[in-house]
């Protein structure tokens, strides 16, 4: 019996436009049933595990829950970071928990939630593999063993073998061509996957003897907890405080406790559109293809349409990724610069850098479809029995039109109910509410108007979540 710890921040800027800062590419839908965070969790099925650890920052909570939801897991807890402190600080704070639970001792399987793993089968074997060698104290951690001279992943470099496994002799930092092909050459190399296993009560240990400075931040930010409907909030100043490091570098690179056990099962990072291209089926002429696409004389591309129509002709080893509000065309050589031209973006202040057309809220999402002067319109999703919070605003009106499903309406404390091809009007200041009392999505249009139609001129009387 395991802890599953999933960690699930990052960014994932290398695949902008679909992944950005308020919803990082483990929230993404790469195949056509489940995103990477719930793939990551779908694949401990049938391995006998407690309740999984899902951390995440503050301004993820909302889509982690829901994501969540969807697989109708029960017992689950998230924990909050209030800023991303790298792996070390976010394993620790998992370790604490579960040791004041009682629970020293356990197994933790520490997994990043945005990775892909194509045979379950064999990762499952690794697994049960690494709780022996858990068991008894040491640090686990999985190599990948490579397939080809990667630049974009950390190695780790094998000693002398401990039964199936091998200590550990080396991490190696992202290699240049010509030293990874020689790593691969060695046979005594393996890419670092980030996924570990270990006892809780091993890992702080080792964690206070090599820095003792992040453990003492942990141990103040974890000691002061408070449950926030699903979520676990802990001391913000106090985590603040702690160090950025990761896991590597805090402990595995001085330990003398850790062993690599081999993983040959199709592992992926997803670190950018050219790893997406390898592992994703390809049509007659080597593209991949997702969405509403036409091609004539396209070869070796990825090419991706949220919502509109891409035609693409006379071209090859292109990137071509098409959402609601931009559009990126790359050359496949340049994938990896993609990093950079986020960070263009966010020095022009371009909003797209950060954020979706489509926003996820605990209640459910809105795409704002058309903006201009003195009005907004938004297309709203209620998930059923959802509820907004009890809210006015000093500078708009707004005119809800619901198109399905039945919505409860609040306006100045008279409730109505208004069906389909209804429509209701919100003066400003007037303090109000929508809610889905039924059992399928509610969708409704929302024509603001107004002087000033940000999001910020909300003001919160009673909310369910927590946000007054």
């Amino acid at each position: 019996m395991f802890t599953p710890v999933i960690l699930a921040g990052g960014t994932g800027s290398r695949l902008w436009p679909l992944s950005r800062s308020h919803f990082p590419k483990q929230f993404l839908q790469l195949d056509d049933k489940h995103t990477l965070l719930q793939q990551t969790i779908l694949r401990l099925g049938g391995l006998a595990h407690a309740k999984p650890m899902f951390i995440c920052h503050e301004e993820h909570r909302f889509v982690a829950a829901e994501q969540i939801r969807q697989l109708n897991l029960k017992q689950v807890d998230i924990l909050l970071e209030p800023a991303g402190r790298n792996t070390a600080p976010a394993i620790a704070l998992a370790a604490m928990r579960v040791a004041a639970q009682g629970n020293a001792n356990v197994l933790l399987l520490v997994q990043p939630a945005d990775h892909v793993i194509a045979d379950v089968k064999n990762f499952q074997q690794v697994i049960r593999q690494a709780c022996s060698y858990a068991e008894e104290g040491y640090l686990v951690t999985f190599g990948i063993v490579p397939t080809s001279a990667e630049t974009g992943y950390g190695y780790i470099r094998r000693a002398a073998a401990v039964a199936n496994a091998f200590s550990v002799c080396q991490f190696v930092e992202k290699p240049d061509f010509n030293t990874a092909k020689h790593y691969v050459q060695t046979g005594e190399y393996y890419w670092n996957s980030g996924i570990f296993m270990f006892r809780a009560d091993v890992y702080l240990d080792q964690l206070k003897q090599f820095r003792p400075d992040i453990y003492a931040c942990c141990q103040a930010a974890i000691a002061e907890q408070v449950t926030d409907l699903d979520f676990i909030r802990i001391n913000t100043e106090a985590f603040l405080a702690c160090p950025a490091e990761s896991v590597d570098y805090a402990i595995m690179e001085h330990t003398a406790k850790a062993v690599v056990l081999p993983l040959d099962a199709g592992w992926s990072d997803v670190g950018g559109y050219n790893t997406l291209w390898q592992y994703q089926s390809k049509d007659d002429h080597n593209n991949v293809i997702k969405g509403d696409v036409m091609t004539l004389d396209t070869r070796n591309c990825y090419l991706h349409s949220d919502d509109k129509l891409v035609s693409t002709l006379g071209v090859q080893d292109l990137i071509v990724v098409s959402t609601k509000d931009a559009v990126l065309v790359a050359h496949k050589d340049k994938a990896q610069q993609i990093k950079e031209l986020v960070k263009k973006l966010e020095q022009a202040g371009r909003v797209e850098a950060a954020s979706h057309r489509v926003v996820y809220r605990p209640w459910g999402i809105y795409d704002c479809v058309d903006i201009g002067e003195r009005f907004k319109v938004k297309r709203i999703t209620v998930n059923p029995g959802a509820k907004l919070s009890l809210q006015m605003h000093h500078h708009r009106a707004e005119h809800w039109i619901v198109v399905a499903g039945t919505a409860l309406v609040t306006i100045d404390g008279q409730s109505q109910f208004i069906s389909e091809n209804q429509s209701v009007y919100i003066p400003i200041a007037a303090v109000h509410a929508l809610e889905n009392p039924g059992k399928v999505s509610l969708k409704l249009i929302e024509v603001q108007s107004g002087a000033y139609l940000s999001e910020d001129d909300i003001v919160r009387f009673e909310d369910n979540y927590g946000r007054v």
